[in-house]
This record gives C-alpha cells, structure tokens and sequence, in this order.
C-alpha cells in the first residue's frame, strides 16, 4: 500500500455494465485494487454505444482501464459457479442489474456476504432498489429529464435540452466509488461488510444541491445572480464571461472602452443592470461582436476579469496550460494508439503499457483468470 496505490492488494468483482458502475470500478483499479470485469458473453452494453473499435468504444475503455476482464454468462451453472467462487474471495462486489435480478442469479447481497461476510457490495441502479419506478429502465438521458437538470438548459427556443455530456452518470461513478472508498476504510475495524445503494437518481441529485434549493426559496423561477455573465459571440467565435462584484463591471466597461455604459446609473449594481438587461446586453453585445478572441481575451486578461473562450475538446487537450499540468494523459490503448484520459486527482500520470492504462478486450484475461482461481490464488 502506498499513497500511489493505496488499494493494492484489494480484490474487485464488477458485474456493472454501461457507465457508472464501471468507472465507479475502474477508480479502484487506478488506487491500484485488482479488479475483474464480468460481462455476459455479448459483452458489457457500453462496447456497443457510440461508434465502435472492434469490441471497444469511447465509453467501454474511458470506464474500463487498469481492469482484467472474462465472459462469464450467469445463466449458466457453470458461470454462476465462477463468479460465486471469485466473489468469496472479493474485497468489493458491484452490480447493476435491474432490483431483484442479482437475488435471482444467485449474486445477490444475501448470496454473496454469505460466502464473503465481510464484502463490501455496490448495487447501482436507475430509480433506486425500491419505490413506485424501481423497475423502470433508466439511462443518464432519463435522469437529466427527471432530475431537473434538462428544464434548466433551455435553447433560445425554450426547448429543454440535455447536457451534452453523461453527467448523470459520471456524477453517480463518483459518488459511488466514495461511498465504497469510505466503506472500506470504516471496515478496518468491522467484523463485517457493508451492502451499498447507488442509483442514477441519487447521483444526479448530489450534483444540483444549490439549484434544488433555490428552485424551492424562489418558487421554481430563481432570479440569475450575477449579470451580465454568460456567453458572447465574438468576430470568430465565443468567449464566456463572469463578473462577480461591481466594480468588475466598471472594469469590464474600461477594458471593452465603454465609457458611457460605466457612467449609467441604470448598470451601477447588479439588481439595477438585471432590472435593465435587455438594454445592457445590446450594448455590450456589439462591443464582443466587433472584437477577435485574441484581443478579447488580451483586455479580459489584462483586466483580471473572469473569462474563457470556448473550447473544443481537441482546443482543451492541446491547450499549453493542460499540456504542461498533465491534466490529461495520454495512454497507448492496444489497436488503437494514443488516447487522451484525464489523470486521477491525487495520483501520479498513468505510464504508457502499464496494466492501468488501457481497457480491456472482451474476455482478454479468461484463461490468467481461471488458472489464478485453480491454484487458489485469488
């Protein structure tokens, strides 16, 4: 064990597929635990979103790396037989069946603390193990509509949209894998294991905290807090833009050399300039227009104003400031070549060819795997 790789040594059983439980996993596999992926012999359902790469994709090697994987299909004796032999020798179990079909394999809680009682078992889910929506099939998409988050994300034709990222379930990985990383810590000094629920509904939640609350003090209509703060066209792109206090906005107005707009009692605080926003933002709209982002960004920055020209993701990885922090690193995934992941908080860059830095195949460790379980040592 070290502060490079504190979960060395620990074992991991991860029969979770898509995107949250697998990362949830794939964390424990960079804090170093040896982690098996059990998927069914069609494979995990996230090798198939997206554009495909043989029996990979984005999704399966972002949420798999550093894991061994083998087919095992749990409606077979034979299968069960495996995975029950591989969980009695388990620090951590994941699943993300549907509420009931993990008892009904034979891997349910009840099964598997009975081989192993001190397991610390991970049940992901959509709505939860129980309630009136239990058994409702359920993806990050559902719960950005269910949580809220969508009606919060409107185009300029009022439609709601989703967020063009899997922040449901990314936020639910996360949430996950702390609740298993505190389980293990606490279970030092337990004589027993511990059964965990996660759910896409309570990891969507944990990520909107201030908005819930203000959507509740304010009668679902929160006035914006600071203005003017968003998103300006530029001669050749967009450029997004905060200001916090004030005084930032009479800085704001020196820097774009608008005089007038800073003398105006109409924009001298921050409930004035929303109380007249449409006339603020035709003014300050043309003043964005009628500049590059180079020189936006040289005033901006020169002012100490908070700002940033929006990226696409190849403008971040290539961004100097990401290059020189490692923020990203750049993993050689076999078939593949060079990919970009982002580095773990806490841990050192992944090195090129090392059992972390790439994602599995489909069933790639079978035969390491069977023959480790043979000579017991698992």
């Amino acid at each position: 064990m070290s502060y490079d790789a504190p979960f060395a040594g620990l074992k991991v059983v991860d029969l979770s597929q898509g995107v949250a439980g697998p990362y949830a996993a794939m964390l424990l596999a960079q804090y170093g635990a040896d982690v098996i992926k059990v998927e069914p012999p069609e494979g995990d359902w996230a090798r198939a979103l997206g554009k495909r790469y043989g029996d990979l994709t984005a999704f399966s090697i972002a949420a798999n790396l550093g894991k061994r994987a083998i087919v095992l299909d749990l409606k077979s004796d034979e299968g069960r037989a495996t995975v029950r032999r591989l969980a009695a020798g388990a620090d951590v179990f994941l699943e993300s069946f549907r509420p009931g079909v993990a008892a009904r394999l034979g891997v349910g809680y009840a099964d598997v603390s009975a081989l192993n009682p001190r397991v610390i078992y991970l049940s992901v889910s959509g709505f939860g193990q129980t309630g009136p929506d239990a058994e409702r099939p359920a993806v990050d998409t559902v719960f950005q509509a269910f949580t809220g988050i969508m009606s919060v994300n409107r185009g300029t034709d009022g439609v709601p949209h989703r967020v063009g990222v899997i922040v449901i379930d990314m936020a639910t990985a996360l949430a996950s894998f702390q609740a298993v990383a505190v389980a293990l810590y606490a279970r030092r000094d337990e004589p027993r294991g511990r059964y965990i629920e996660s759910s896409l509904l309570r990891g969507g939640s944990t990520i909107q905290a201030v908005s819930m609350i203000q959507h509740h003090l304010e009668g679902g209509k929160p006035q914006p807090g600071l203005t003017p703060s968003g998103t300006f066209k530029a001669r050749d792109g967009w450029i997004n833009l905060t200001i916090l206090r004030d005084g930032e906005f009479r800085t704001l107005c020196d820097a774009l050399d608008l005089p007038a707009l800073k003398a105006d009692p109409r924009f001298a605080t921050n409930d004035a300039r929303f109380a007249h926003v449409a006339d603020l933002l035709a003014a300050l709209e043309p003043a964005f227009a009628a500049r590059t982002i180079a020189d936006l960004s040289a005033r901006l920055r020169g002012a100490r104003l908070m700002h940033q020209k929006v990226n696409t993701y190849l403008e971040f990885l290539d961004d100097p400031h990401v290059r020189a922090t490692g923020a990203v690193t750049w993993i050689e995934q076999p078939g593949l070549g060079r990919l970009p992941v982002p580095s773990v908080p806490g841990l050192p860059p992944l090195e090129p060819g090392s059992q972390r830095a790439a994602a599995p195949s489909l069933d790639q460790h079978r035969k390491e795997i069977l023959a480790q379980l043979e000579r017991g040592a698992w």
